[in-house]
């Protein structure tokens, strides 16, 4: 069987990769991963802007751990500029995946007027959908915070419909499930939808491919109780002002799949049997552990207080205006005996917060070091200790995605080529 040459687009510190491709322990036997089937990762793209070479941590910690040489270092909009102005190559790929940031994503110009999709500018989505229509790749596996599928406030679903607009303009059909990490094993609770779409000619039965299609194989499901049926427009521009336009909810649910603008949704429920790690799974011995995590006795009230439920009355610095603050309480210390909270990117700093985790080790309370947050993520230990500061270490695991799921969607991609089912569009 060929290798599926993979492209990878705001590829971090390379969790995709690692899903997909693994880590051989020819490099070093700590980081071992086993790959997800013959996946080869040919090209990938990282850049931080603003671009001073200080933002660019993570590209490094990606060429340290894959080579030099491994991924390209630019601005992507950029580098599609000078491929098309035949100034640089960028290889023919199978696959492209990528993780990028959810905005605002409507569409200035009709199909009709403009030639071709013409989006806002400096939003990554449309990067994503120029590499396509240049690069033709036969799969495309993408992470994305579920607000995607709700998004705008104002017009709910409308940017995700705007995104299956695009890639039913370029001929693909998708799949796409809202996924709770922790659901499927990872010590980690961290929602996010994973969208799949591939180039087929075959014609989808969509209630038997929400059952049965990639993502429902390798992220087994329960059957849905109801499913929802709709059309979206296929003009981009048309979904930007039309889609959804009034309406409280998105259609979009917790899954779903689409071919020629059909679309059909559902909320479904996780049935998978496996093992199930936690937050106390991923601990380090307490000699590996370096004295400023540990949280001084003097500044303990401060944590609980953050973390504590609050009635109270404030006042806005700015503008002298008094207003009524409440929230709920939040577990401190977190539980070691469940899944984590999901890790944001402001985990690293010493200062007291809300949404840092708090462990209590023996009688010590002290926040995760970056070993742990790259385990909770499925990275190997020590994957981004590459020189990096503590916050900076913190910020890639922050903005990353739990390696664990697209090496459980790769292996399903990989079974169904080897078996010849994708050829054929089954």
């Amino acid at each position: 069987m060929d290798n599926i040459k993979v492209a990878e687009l705001f590829a971090g510190v390379g969790g995709f990769r690692l899903g997909l491709e693994g880590y051989s322990d020819d490099g070093d036997a700590a980081f071992a991963k086993p790959s997800a089937g013959p996946f080869e990762t040919i090209w990938a793209n990282q850049w931080e802007p603003p671009g001073s070479d200080a933002k660019q941590f993570a590209w490094r910690c990606y060429e340290r751990r894959f080579g030099e040489g491994s991924c390209v270092n630019r601005d992507i909009n950029e580098v599609l500029d000078d491929y098309e102005a035949g100034r640089i190559d960028i290889p023919d790929v199978d696959m492209v995946v990528g993780g990028f940031p959810c905005q605002d994503y409507s569409v200035a110009k009709p199909l009709s007027q403009s030639g071709g999709i013409d989006g806002k500018k400096g939003v990554l989505w449309w990067d994503i959908y120029r590499f396509l229509h240049l690069k033709e790749p036969k799969y495309v596996l993408l992470e994305n915070v579920d607000r995607l599928l709700k998004s705008p406030a104002t017009q709910r679903g409308r940017d995700f419909a705007i995104m299956l607009s695009c890639l039913a303009d370029l001929g693909y059909s998708v799949e796409w499930r809202v996924v709770n990490s922790a659901e499927y094993g990872a010590p980690q609770r961290r929602k996010r939808v994973y969208i799949y779409a591939e180039l087929t000619p075959q014609a989808w039965d969509l209630k038997a491919r929400l059952q049965d299609g990639v993502l429902a194989e390798a992220l087994p499901i329960h059957q849905p109780e109801s499913c929802s049926e709709f059309v979206i427009p296929d003009d981009p521009y048309v979904t930007t002002r039309t889609f959804n336009a009034g309406a409280a909810k998105s259609p979009f649910l917790g899954a779903g799949v689409m071919q020629d603008c059909r679309v059909l949704a559902a909320d479904v429920a996780e049935a998978f049997e496996g093992e199930r790690r936690t937050l106390g799974d991923v601990i380090v011995a307490p000699e590996e552990v370096p004295d400023e995590f540990y949280i001084p006795e003097e500044k303990l009230e401060r944590w609980k207080y953050l973390k504590g439920s609050k009635s109270e009355e404030r006042v806005n610095k700015k503008t002298g205006f008094t207003y009524h603050y409440s929230e709920g309480s939040m577990a401190f210390p977190d539980l070691l005996e469940n899944p984590s909270r999901t890790i944001l990117t402001g985990e690293g700093g010493s200062g007291a917060s809300r949404f840092k985790h708090v462990v209590k080790i023996g009688e010590h309370y002290r926040r995760l070091v970056p070993d742990e947050l790259d385990q909770l993520q499925g990275f190997p230990k020590g994957w981004t200790d590459t020189g990096m500061t503590d916050g900076q270490r913190a910020f890639c695991m922050g903005n990353a995605l739990v390696v664990q799921i697209p090496h459980m969607v790769g292996r399903e991609i990989a079974r169904r080529c080897e078996s010849g089912q994708q050829k054929t569009g089954l």
